[in-house]
């Protein structure tokens, strides 16, 4: 059998290297940068039996275009190549918002030994030991199953784009959606097509689909202030956390708090759960407070959220912004248009923006501005010139 697998950015070398290992005959094409060995017109004069293509390419493309073969997701050949066989339970969590959040408070409550794969690395649970740092294309569902069955534990996977239906639990944790592949599809709907495979979907609040046996969060999980009390046909439980008081977190904590029920769970040690970094967690330094909320999936809504929290936390009006995004690091971006409302409806003191993502013009006068090549020189540069008040980090990339 000949199989064709395009992207190897994204995870492409990685499934074409488990198929090959299972004895098929593989091509793997670099479809951005054409610099595979096999580039797009080599593969083009060829035929194959199977192709592998992410759902975020443009359907559009040459060697979609040229194949006659059956085209699968790289969600789908992940799932193909599990075959099955998969750690005990496996949770995938996929969602535009919230994704990192949930995984690791659901790591939290999870007993005995497992592996979290998160947009902050793979870690081993637990004792939250970094093994790697991987992306969450569904190409590490790979190493992250392969990792959990080599310590007999569970696994919980965050992906981008989908799920591959391979485990116990898939969770959605957002309605929110853009459009992918060149616009041709909704990120949202391409999503929701991928939990059509999964044994047991968890939905959060508010979201409507047609999924035949779907848990809405809302249905099985009740707010009063800080407390959330959940019931599921498999457990009963609650917990109270000072987190669930903020919009950020009151979703996902929701999420893990049902998801662990609905394993068996008891949710209560999501009483002690304290947050990620990078996903509005709050610290201060120095009589700064620093709300950092540079991850992924930073995007405007949730940068307007860290300033008010800063704000709160801070007592100040004064902010300085740190936005952007970190070359090469994310696929999905942070429009120049959506950057400078950002800022106009902020209404910042200074601003310190990475890359070179949107013109000073459209930004408000009498706002100072600085630029910084990364992350940690902007932060670096916006500690040393705030002074008072407070500093947000809201700049696009993995953490």
């Amino acid at each position: 059998m000949k199989v064709l697998v395009l992207d190897t950015i994204h995870g492409g070398k990685e499934i074409g290297s488990a198929f090959a290992s299972a004895g098929l005959t593989v091509d793997t094409v670099d479809v951005y940068r054409n610099s595979s060995a096999v580039d797009v017109h080599t593969a083009s004069m060829k035929s194959y039996d199977l192709v592998v293509a992410p759902v975020h390419l443009d359907p559009r493309h040459t060697l979609l275009r040229a194949q006659k073969a059956p085209v699968i997701s790289h969600h789908e050949a992940v799932r193909m190549l599990l075959a099955g066989d998969v750690p005990h339970p496996m949770v995938e969590i996929t969602g535009a918002q919230g994704k990192t959040t949930t995984a690791e408070a659901l790591a939290s409550a999870m007993v005995g030994c497992g592996i979290l794969q998160s947009s902050r690395g793979l870690f081993r649970y637990p004792g939250e030991e970094i093994i790697s740092r991987l992306s969450i294309t569904p190409a590490s569902v790979l190493p992250a199953a392969k990792a959990a069955a080599e310590i007999g534990g569970w696994l919980i996977a965050e992906e981008s784009l989908g799920v591959t239906g391979a485990g116990h639990l898939a969770i959605l944790t957002s309605d929110k959606t853009y459009r992918i592949a060149a616009g041709s599809r909704d990120a949202r709907g391409q999503k929701i097509q991928s939990l059509r495979f999964c044994r047991q979907v968890l939905l959060a609040p508010g979201i409507v689909c047609d999924l035949p046996g779907a848990i809405h969060a809302e249905d099985a999980a009740d707010l009063d202030g800080i407390t959330c009390r959940i019931t599921t046909e498999h457990r009963t439980g609650s917990f109270s956390n000072s987190l669930l008081a903020r919009e950020e977190f009151r979703i996902p904590l929701v999420l893990a708090g049902t998801a662990a029920c609905m394993l068996g769970l008891d949710p209560s040690v999501l009483s002690d759960f304290r947050g990620v970094e990078g996903r509005m967690s709050v610290r201060k330094e120095g009589g700064i407070v620093i709300v950092d909320n540079a991850n992924s999936g930073t995007n405007r809504e949730t940068t307007i959220a860290a300033a008010r929290l800063a704000r709160e936390e801070s007592g100040n009006p004064a902010i300085t912004l740190v936005i952007g995004i970190e070359e090469g690091k994310v696929c999905e971006g942070f429009p120049e248009d959506e950057i400078a409302d950002t800022v106009i409806r902020i209404q910042p003191e200074q601003v310190v923006i990475v890359g070179d993502v949107v013109r000073p013009s459209l930004l408000p006068p009498g706002i100072r501005i600085c630029t910084a090549p990364s992350l940690g020189e902007a932060r670096d540069a916006a500690m040393g010139s705030a002074g008072h008040g407070s500093v947000v980090l809201a700049v696009k990339t993995w953490r």
